[in-house]
């Protein structure tokens, strides 16, 4: 047990203690199962072991009954007899009752401390992914990225980037002789997709102050790693959110950490629950990122756990890099779950005592089959294996307790207020502003010529001869009928028509700001 995380003891006879070396934990991992077989408790315990370990962990609470971390379980629960139980008969000596630091995270600043990234650090390809664009509707989004950069423009929140995209399809004709094709419809598209994603209350986590990723990644005054909770029932009715903003941050932690190598423990172990929802309808071009940073940042010291009901859920590429593994009961009704469950079986380390998919198919609640990862990375044998009891809540905690533990964690009042410095939109907004203000000035000039040219031929009419003009009258007007024609063109655009054009290309940016 003093090697690693215990995960828990033999059940039916096979009294093999089953330890998470520590050593080996940022070689990912994967906890399935399928619905009420015990994997929030797996998660729960996990979390703990890492924590007293001296490992921050970042988890997203699906249900609200993680947050039970943050207080010690009680003697007095109705679970306490079969947790003492179980912790006797697995041999969990050290069983006892502890809280563990979490800070509490939320998108929408309502159950946790409110996590923000701006746009820019979302990137086209994560975003595209989010608004779920096409082919074509991506490559506009691309250029907007790149006039955004080359124009100085920062793109912060979803004002900028809408006021961005206003600008560039406004500008589509010249844009479209450097980028390529600008279709207005697309533009459109993009515009109503953002329309959405703003009511979906995304509005509320692209922003600033953006999040620090060495928040995520601190310990208590007792070594113990920070447990950061992220409240996210209510973030799971925007599916694509949820799957973006956690590979978002995946991304964030691969790019800025810089390497380790193999340490003895991990820096940070992210847990991604609900897996299935990042590879649901994935382009391949998001999926080989995936596989990507899953296969590189292990050398960064981040372990990445995958959550799901299915091993089938996960990709084969990116499942092959999960080291350790802990499955809990998978159902087999149907002829497609039968396969499912033979192709899970088949990826484990055979035990010659049972047959691994039968086990897999009769392990009870808070029993799992677990394969974890040995010296020199060898993947254990499997074995069938009863779950340790959690040493903390189990179950979510009262509005009113965490409401006390956000009101004393260091993040109070570091996250709380927005920001919203000049970037984009009020850019384009004082360009827009400018624009009008020449445009108003020129009709001016040209009002005032027009008015001296009434005067000069009222006074050639009166006098009955020649009447010379002064030089800040029209000037020398050239002679021919090309010149007249484009004195006339020059007339119309300073006048009237003019600022109608001026104003309805920059105009946009001012309605509903």
């Amino acid at each position: 047990m003093d090697k690693g995380i215990f995960i828990g003891g033999g059940g039916e006879g096979h009294a093999i203690p089953q330890s998470l070396d520590l050593g080996y934990a940022n070689r990912h991992g994967l906890v399935a199962g399928a619905t009420g077989t015990g994997k929030s408790v797996t998660l729960q315990i996990l979390a703990e072991g890492f924590s007293a370990a001296g490992v921050p962990v970042f988890l997203s609470d699906v249900k609200g009954d993680l947050s039970g971390l943050a207080l010690s379980g009680s003697a007095g629960h109705k679970l306490h007899g079969a947790f003492a139980e179980r912790a006797a008969k697995i041999g969990f000596e050290d069983y006892s009752y502890q809280a563990f630091p979490v800070t509490f995270w939320d998108l929408y600043g309502e159950h946790g401390h409110p996590m923000r990234a701006t746009v820019s650090e979302m990137g086209p390809l994560l975003l595209a992914q989010l608004l779920g664009l096409s082919e074509a509707q991506e490559g506009i989004l691309n250029i907007a990225f790149r006039v955004a950069d080359e124009d100085g423009l920062p793109l912060l929140d979803l004002k900028d980037l809408q006021a961005l995209l206003v600008w560039v399809g406004e500008n589509a004709r010249d844009l479209g002789l450097r980028y390529g094709n600008i279709s207005p419809a697309s533009v459109g598209a993009i515009q109503r997709r953002l329309l959405v994603l703003e009511n979906q209350g995304a509005a509320q986590f692209f922003g600033e102050p953006a999040l620090a990723l060495r928040d995520l990644m601190r310990n208590d005054s007792e070594g113990r790693g920070m447990i950061n909770i992220l409240a996210a029932d209510r973030l799971m009715a925007a599916p694509k959110l949820y799957a973006t903003f956690l590979l978002w941050l995946l991304s964030e932690l691969f790019e800025e950490l810089p390497e380790v190598g193999d340490p003895e423990k991990p820096k940070l172990v992210f847990f991604f629950d609900e897996a299935h929802l990042l590879f649901d309808d994935a382009p391949k071009a998001l999926l080989d990122k995936v596989e990507q940073v899953a296969r590189l940042i292990r050398s960064k010291g981040v372990g990445v756990y995958f959550i799901t009901q299915n091993p089938a859920d996960v990709p084969e590429d990116i499942l092959g890099q999960l080291g350790n593994r802990i499955q809990h009961a998978l159902r087999a009704f149907t002829g497609k779950d039968r396969r499912e469950l033979r192709q899970a079986a088949q990826t484990y380390r055979e035990n010659p005592r049972f047959d691994t998919e039968e086990a897999i198919r009769e392990v009870g609640v808070g029993e799992a089959v677990t394969s974890l990862l040995q010296r020199k990375g060898v993947p254990g044998m499997v074995e069938r294996t009863l779950i340790r009891p959690p040493s903390s809540q189990l179950g979510p905690i009262k509005e009113s307790e965490r409401a006390v533990l956000m009101a004393n964690s260091r993040m109070a009042g570091k996250y709380d207020a927005r920001l919203d410095r000049d970037s984009a939109f009020e850019m384009l907004r004082a360009r827009a502003a400018q624009a009008a203000a020449d445009a108003e000035q020129a009709e001016r000039q040209a009002q005032a010529a027009e008015a001296e040219e009434r005067e000069f031929n009222k006074a050639r009419r009166y006098s009955g001869r020649r009447v010379e003009r002064s030089s800040a009258g029209r000037g020398k007007v050239e002679e021919g009928i090309g010149g007249a024609i484009a004195d006339v063109v020059i007339k119309e655009l300073k006048g009237t028509t003019g600022r109608r054009i001026v104003r309805g290309i920059l105009g946009s940016l001012f309605r509903g700001r």
